[in-house]
């Protein structure tokens, strides 16, 4: 909602705060400010002009030259404006004056001719062009005939108003028109409030000698009224009209237009003009449409209804969508003589139905969606009654027709001092709390300290005591409410185990070199059983859709993150980010029924996807590609960190390559699966080879220990014995090792394998692994038989358990 300073002020009195001080009081009131800005920029020495002559340039064809009496002189002008002409007001900026954009006027010669200033167009002055009337959108701005030759044009433009931006909820309905604005302004600084009139001078004929009113659909349309307005002149509206509406961000048309749209914002009731020769009746007949009937909007659209859209008719056809927009065949034009005016309360629910399905939101049908005020609605009527009057020299018709089933009771609620001081903490009086009501214009009976409060219409989102609790709270003064310290221990708050390990899971794999992701937990439907781990799988039973997805794309609840995450990736890939490490902490949801009647079960998901060099160094010519030993190497050292002990082993799972993946085990739980996409899914997502893993982060923050540990520095010499063992190509080398640490003993601190072969000298079938040993005690120093005992126990068991030789 835009709110003119200038308009505001002929309701309330403002002149003793400044427009930046009342904007902060609004906001601390309970209703946000969005912006503050002026209507245009500043200019001076701009004046009316009259325009004595004007003639054809002599050296230019599309030029004029014009003597323009701007009260104390007579300055010559050259213009260009095509619809400049002899006879006009216009907007004159002398020489000296300072237009927006810094553009100062001079004396200047054009074509060998004397020009000593310059004919303005309102978007010279500063003007928003979309807020221009159509008539001088390419030309010069011409006053009407009553403007004063030789008046600053600031005031008679409205250049010096102020604009504030209402950042609305949609319960504070009341604040969509200047009247509920003025009523809040009013209450904040308390200060009267002045309330338009809408007497108007009614003829003797009577408008239901002409209009009758049917309602057919009484719950979607309670209220009607038809007011029928003669000997109409559409032309221009006043300038003070065009000029708020301006402000308010509405072009003016012509004044037929003008005054509904004006009363629209000042009352917050929509109203609509007929051309009421063209109406075609003089029956107006609200009711639902029939299904597949057709109307054609003021935008020219043909639109197809259905029984669920509410539309005004003459008895026959539809001649307006109600509460959204009007029939093109009874527009109002420049020939309009007679005018039907409609005064209505339309459904919020329909309205809405209805601008949502044709894509057509606008001011009025917004105000009917969020409610407005039963009691306006024939007012705001009979205020558009009085400016025809006044503006387009109407005749108006006495009395209304009228359809009325609406209900204008105010809502009662009842409020106690006590109650409202136990809630906000606070020690407020009797006589403050109906001062507050009074500021707020509430009727109100008081019995002591307990209040009687009749809501006002206007404010239909007051209906139970905490609304006006809040009322109380917000006049009051959020600012003098009390404020205490937080009471009870000491103890500074700290972190859960479970955050503790987030953070530290996080830190470590950013340190590592991967970037964490957020994907939508809602996939497609395909994408939702891609690449779940083997322990999610084996218990699932269905996906779980939503019943109302906004697009296919995000309809399913996801099993596994590695699917969004791969279409990021992509999506890098795409834009030339050839080397992505990618991580995401996040949940699956897993439904363990055929028919979900139930919450799915959340579970906590460790994932990551990489692809493309992990280590590049330029100069010395070394590039290291993604591999599975990479990603391999990042869980260990992860799980290393976590003091939790995981081992690997080779096994199959769906979507992933074959003979490049590896499950993970702690103990005999699996937890999860690490390895290459297989190739086929990567041409899905459209990428080249990507590493990705899968892990129960749910079971990690189960097993983990979160005690401190520690090993002194060791003070005594280690050891370290190479043992190359030739063994058939099937056997695994973490078998191998697991044989190693458990014959070697615990002398044996650390086990790596450092090479793997295959090839000349050695049997087709085998292979040669190396692993390196390294002992220590950090007690003494080691003898050579007791490392040569150990390292022939362990010679002994490979040989045993995996038929390993030493390599000669």
């Amino acid at each position: 909602m835009f709110v003119s300073i200038n308009w505001l002020k002929n309701y309330v009195d403002i002149d003793q705060i400044s427009p930046e001080d009342l904007a902060e009081r609004i906001t601390k009131t309970g209703i946000e400010v969005d912006g503050l800005e002026r209507f245009a920029n500043k200019v001076n020495n701009v004046v009316v002009g009259y325009v004595e002559a004007c003639e054809k340039h002599p050296n230019a064809d599309k030029l004029n030259l014009c003597q323009v009496n701007v009260g104390e002189e007579t300055l010559q002008i050259i213009c260009g404006a095509p619809n400049i002409a002899k006879g006009q007001k216009v907007a004159v900026a002398k020489p000296g004056a300072v237009l927006p954009g810094n553009f100062k006027i001079k004396k200047a010669k054009l074509r060998g001719v004397e020009s000593n200033g310059m004919i303005c167009s309102l978007q010279e002055l500063g003007v928003e062009e979309k807020f221009v009337p159509k008539e001088f959108a390419n030309g010069i701005f011409v006053f009407p005939e009553d403007a004063e030759t030789g008046t600053d044009v600031t005031e008679l433009l409205n250049l010096d108003d102020i604009i504030i931006e209402l950042d609305l909820t949609p319960n504070r309905s009341d604040a969509l028109s200047m009247l509920g604005v003025a009523y809040e302004v009013a209450a904040i600084l308390d200060v009267p409030i002045r309330l338009p009139h809408t007497n108007y001078h009614a003829a003797e004929e009577k408008t239901e000698d002409h209009v009758s009113v049917k309602v057919e659909a009484s719950e979607q349309n309670p209220y009607y009224g038809a007011f029928l307005v003669k000997d109409v002149k559409v032309g221009t509206s006043p300038l003070w009209m065009r000029n708020y509406l301006m402000a308010a961000g509405i072009r003016p048309i012509n004044n037929v237009v003008d005054i509904t749209n004006y009363v629209l914002l000042e009352y917050g009731q929509p109203l609509h003009a007929f051309d009421y020769d063209k109406f075609g009746s003089t029956e107006v007949v609200v009711r639902m449409a029939n299904e597949g009937e057709t109307i054609v909007t003021l935008d020219d659209q043909e639109r197809t209804l259905s029984s669920e859209h509410l539309v005004i008719t003459n008895g026959k056809e539809p001649v307006a969508l109600a509460g959204v927009m009007g029939g093109a065949d009874t527009e109002v034009s420049d020939q309009t003589t007679s005018v039907l005016l409609e005064a209505a309360y339309f459904d919020g629910k329909t309205v809405r139905k209805a601008s949502k399905e044709f894509d057509l939101r606008s001011e009025a049908s917004t105000r009917f969606e969020k409610g407005v005020d039963p009691n306006r609605v024939r007012k705001a009527g009979e205020k558009a009654c009085l400016l025809l009057e006044k503006y387009a020299g109407a005749t108006v018709l006495a009395g209304i027709s009228e359809f009325d089933q609406l209900e204008y009771s105010e809502k009662t609620v009842t409020i106690w001092t006590s109650t409202i001081n136990a809630r906000l903490g606070t020690d407020i009086s009797n006589e403050e709390i109906a001062d507050i009501l009074r500021k707020l214009h509430f009727n109100f009976e008081q019995d002591d300290e307990t209040f009687t409060v009749y809501a006002p219409t206007r404010r239909q989102d007051i209906v139970i005591f905490e609304d006006m609790l809040e009322e109380v709270a917000r006049i009051y003064g959020y600012d003098n409410l009390p404020f205490t310290l937080p009471s009870g221990g000491s103890q500074a708050g700290g972190l859960t185990k479970q955050q503790e390990l987030k953070r530290h899971v996080k830190r470590f794999l950013e340190g590592a070199g991967l970037s964490e992701t957020v994907t939508y937990s809602l996939t497609t439907k395909d994408r939702a059983t891609q690449l779940i781990s083997p322990e999610v799988a084996k218990d699932l039973v269905s996906t779980v859709s939503l019943a109302m997805p906004m697009s296919e794309e995000h309809s399913t609840l996801r099993l596994s993150l590695l699917p969004e995450m791969l279409a990021s990736v992509a999506y890098n890939l795409a834009r030339k980010q050839s080397n992505v490490a990618y991580y995401e902490l996040g949940s699956i949801f897993i439904s363990k029924e055929e028919k979900v009647s139930q919450q799915p079960e959340e579970k906590l998901r460790l994932a990551g996807a990489l692809t493309g060099e992990w280590l590049t160094h330029p100069w010395q010519q070394e590039k290291k590609s993604v591999d599975f030993f990479v990603v391999k190497g990042i869980l260990e050292a992860l799980f290393d960190s976590l003091s939790v002990k995981v081992n690997f082993v080779q096994e199959k799972v769906d979507g992933m390559h074959p003979g490049r993946t590896a499950c993970l085990y702690i103990g005999d739980r699996a937890i999860g699966f690490a390895g290459q996409i297989h190739p086929q899914v990567q041409k899905e997502y459209d990428l080249k080879d990507t590493f990705v893993f899968d892990i129960d982060f749910d079971y990690i923050l189960e097993v983990h220990e979160n005690e401190p540990s520690f090993a002194g520095i060791p003070r005594y010499p280690s050891v370290t014995r190479d043992i190359a063992l030739v063994v058939d190509e099937t056997v695994q080398a973490g078998a191998i090792q697991a044989t190693i640490a458990e014959a070697g003993g615990e002398l044996v601190k650390d086990i790596q394998v450092f090479d793997v072969y295959q090839g000349e000298h050695l049997t087709e079938g085998k292979k040669s692994i190396a692993f390196s040993l390294f002992y220590q005690d950090p007690s003494r120093t080691l003898t050579d038989e007791e490392v040569e005992a150990s390292y022939q126990a362990i010679l002994a068991a490979v040989a045993d358990q995996h038929q390993a030789e030493l390599r000669g």
